[in-house]
């Protein structure tokens, strides 16, 4: 099958260059390696951001990433990509019209435009992965931003354009049917995990300065919770935190949200016992996971659970919030503890239980790898993407059966 992966804002040769990798960098960079060791042809489509790229790139997992000359080649705040759309659509449409793809599967909603006005004339199925929705966000964030509001009705628009739309967990099904989009025309293909790297044998990374460690790691945005888990470690003793994201350490200092951190650590008396090493490059987050006695994740909400996933990979306990995919990642009780979001009291007293619990987190750990293992892998991952695509495909038309004159063939 001959894939085209559109994804304007996130390179997946950023993750592989483990600079300004995202999440979303990551699982377009596993999923088309997976989808071409699977035997299909890939090609993905980026926004050219960065002045003398290369126009198209063969990557060493044999997949191709072409850059799309939309806009200034520079990086430019996701927001500001959307006046950009309909050139990258127009070179996605010439494209196309020289090589057809099978399928067109965008990555985020502008993608999701510029894909259905390059395929549609073309009669091009595509498939929509949104990774993350506005209305969720919108929800989440109490804004009133006009915005957002734009981008969830666009939204709307480019899910019941899409032939067919990938979501990310079943949660994201039932925000999808609120939006309009029959659940019939919805798969749910959770995101994978690469378990050779993330394992649980291997090099850990800081030393430790406490006897227990509880490690978080995401972007440092409010949504992320992370001031719940540095107020929870006011009740657990002899636990060090460490809170990994952001910028590299030395830009830590001009972070609102570093510096918002930081206060209420200091007001809750951890200070000396809460650690930002700032932004940890991808290769080295399995070393960072391995490093805990338990990897907490506290969101507000979560589409995707990419953290508490890669932290059972590499056979560590997770805590996490109940919400979005984490709800079909974390089996509460067998690989991890579930706990509701903004509650610093309940995270606490789960975190509590376990730290003076090793048997539990010992089978946590074990039942978590098996988990990430059976269910989880990016091969998975792409066997079920390839699914979803194999529903929006229409198959060859058989050849109608001759006419054999009036003669009544195989009648008695």
């Amino acid at each position: 099958m001959h894939i085209a992966m559109v994804s304007e804002g996130a390179s997946p040769l950023d993750a592989l260059g483990d600079s300004h990798a995202d999440s979303r960098s990551v699982h377009i960079a596993e999923l088309s390696a997976a989808l071409t060791r699977a035997g299909h042809r890939v090609v993905v489509y980026t926004r050219c951001n960065r002045p003398g790229l290369p126009e198209r790139v063969r990557t060493e997992a044999d997949y191709e990433v072409v850059h799309v000359p939309a806009g200034p080649p520079e990086q430019l705040p996701e927001d500001e990509l959307l006046i950009f759309t309909g050139e990258f659509g127009s070179f996605l449409r010439g494209e196309w019209s020289r090589e057809r793809p099978d399928i067109a599967h965008a990555h985020f909603w502008m993608s999701g435009i510029a894909t259905q006005l390059a395929a549609r004339e073309l009669s091009i199925p595509t498939v929509q992965t949104f990774h993350t929705l506005g209305a969720v966000e919108h929800r989440h964030q109490s804004t009133t931003d006009a915005a957002r509001s734009d981008r969830t009705r666009l939204e709307k628009l480019v899910a019941r354009g899409a032939t067919r739309v990938v979501a990310a967990c079943t949660d994201e099904v039932s925000e999808l049917a609120r939006m309009g989009l029959p659940r019939a025309r919805t798969s749910v293909v959770p995101c994978g995990v690469d378990v050779s790297r993330f394992e649980p044998v291997g090099p850990t990374l800081l030393p430790r300065r406490a006897k227990y460690r509880i490690v978080t790691i995401g972007q440092l945005v409010p949504r992320m919770g992370f001031d719940v888990t540095v107020e929870a470690l006011s009740a657990l003793p002899d636990t060090e935190l460490v809170v990994a994201g952001g910028p590299p350490d030395g830009g830590l200092a001009e972070d609102p949200e570093a510096s918002r951190l930081s206060e209420v650590a200091r007001r809750c008396g951890v200070d000396d016992r809460v650690r930002m090493p700032g932004r940890i490059a991808h290769s080295q987050v399995p070393a960072l996971l391995r490093s805990a006695d338990i990897v907490v994740s506290n969101p507000w909400y979560e589409p995707f659970g990419v953290v508490p996933l890669e932290a059972m990979a590499c056979g560590r306990p997770v805590i996490a919030s109940a919400v979005g995919g984490v709800l079909d990642i974390v089996v509460d009780g067998v690989t991890g503890d579930l706990v509701p979001p903004r509650f610093p009291g309940a995270l606490a007293k789960a975190a509590r239980q376990l730290l003076g619990d090793p048997t539990t987190r010992d089978t946590y750990g074990i039942a978590g790898r098996d988990r990430a293992v059976a269910r989880y892998s990016w091969d998975r991952a792409a066997a079920d993407t390839a699914r979803a695509y194999d529903r929006c495909i229409p198959l060859p038309r058989e050849e109608a059966p001759r006419r054999v004159g009036t003669s009544r063939v195989g009648m008695r």
